[in-house]
């Protein structure tokens, strides 16, 4: 039985949902991540629960089946690894309805959130229906040529316009739902979801955003002018990329950091909020801000960690 999850933010599995199958995801060559895989497999069998892997995962014990045909046969997505793979595995469920959980063992993880140690007990609350379900904003970007053949796709994190070559800045204009904004001269810039606002809008100097939020913000990369600030907006706005015809720097357009398409003169690139939402679960006592604090370093000092719940 499939199970398709819509409704409010972190909500708890409906009794009437079950997982027969689950498809593992993870890097087949990195030996610490398959053996994970193979416990989370064995787990999952021994629960009862069928588990398929791509035809690349050979070395995890569990039935492989082609990937364009995994969304096909799985209730359950399960990356294992860091936020990277979790990435490969929503653009694979995006479009199905199909919940990822993701199992973190990579730097960072603001995605994957289940640590190792915790492996089992989350995987039991999936199975009992007391998980958590939390529903995330997704961007469509796509490039309109005068040829008539465009180029589309979805992002999780963000859809960024950045430069081909070092040394040369590019120009470009942005509009939004029709009205100009902005000349820019920079690197690029970054259009992110609230849950690519830890990502590389971060880095940027882009505005951290609870997940929950329905709004996109443009951060510019390294802009040639510094009152060239980041822009929150809500997310039902139509955004529109043009370069200027003075820019003589290739550039290009990556969603999630997969590339999508080069920018010419003659192109438009227009981000939008898309139709589809991706769907991700936590576990028991899942807290946002707690996330924060420990991928952030927020709180390390003793003082105020010990104060924080005061008040």
């Amino acid at each position: 039985m499939r199970l398709r999850v819509a409704g409010p933010v972190c909500a708890a599995l409906t009794m009437h949902q079950s997982i027969e199958t689950a498809a593992l995801f993870g890097h087949p060559e990195l030996e610490a991540v398959q053996s994970r895989m193979r416990q989370v497999a064995d787990w999952l069998t021994r629960a009862g629960v069928r588990v398929i892997v791509a035809e690349a995962g050979e070395g995890v014990g569990a039935e492989r089946v082609p990937e364009a045909e995994l969304a096909d046969e799985a209730d359950l997505f399960i990356a294992v690894g860091g936020d990277g793979t979790m990435l490969y595995a929503a653009r694979l469920a995006v479009g199905h309805g199909i919940p990822l959980l993701g199992i973190n063992l990579g730097r960072l993880g603001f995605l994957t959130d289940v640590s190792p140690d915790e492996i089992e007990r989350s995987l039991q609350a999936v199975l009992d229906r007391r998980a958590l379900t939390e529903t995330r904003l997704l961007l469509e970007a796509t490039v309109t040529r005068p040829d008539g053949e465009p180029g589309s796709g979805l992002a999780l994190n963000d859809v960024v316009l950045g430069r081909r070559e070092p040394g040369r800045m590019i120009d470009f204009e942005t509009r939004v739902n029709g009205v100009f904004v902005n000349d820019h001269a920079g690197d690029g810039l970054i259009a992110a979801t609230p849950t690519g606002s830890t990502a590389y809008a971060l880095s940027c100097g882009g505005p951290i955003m609870q997940p929950q939020l329905d709004a996109i913000t443009l951060v510019p990369i390294c802009p040639h002018t510094l009152s060239d600030r980041p822009v929150v907006l809500p997310a039902d706005s139509v955004i529109e990329v043009r370069r200027t015809e003075r820019s003589q720097t290739h550039a290009e357009i990556s969603l999630d950091g997969q590339f999508l398409a080069a920018l010419t003169d003659a192109d438009t690139l227009t981000i939008r909020a898309s139709q589809h939402r991706l769907t991700l679960i936590h576990p028991p006592g899942y807290d946002y801000f707690e996330l924060l604090r420990s991928k952030l370093n927020w709180g390390a000092n003793s003082r105020r960690r010990d104060r924080r719940h005061e008040g």
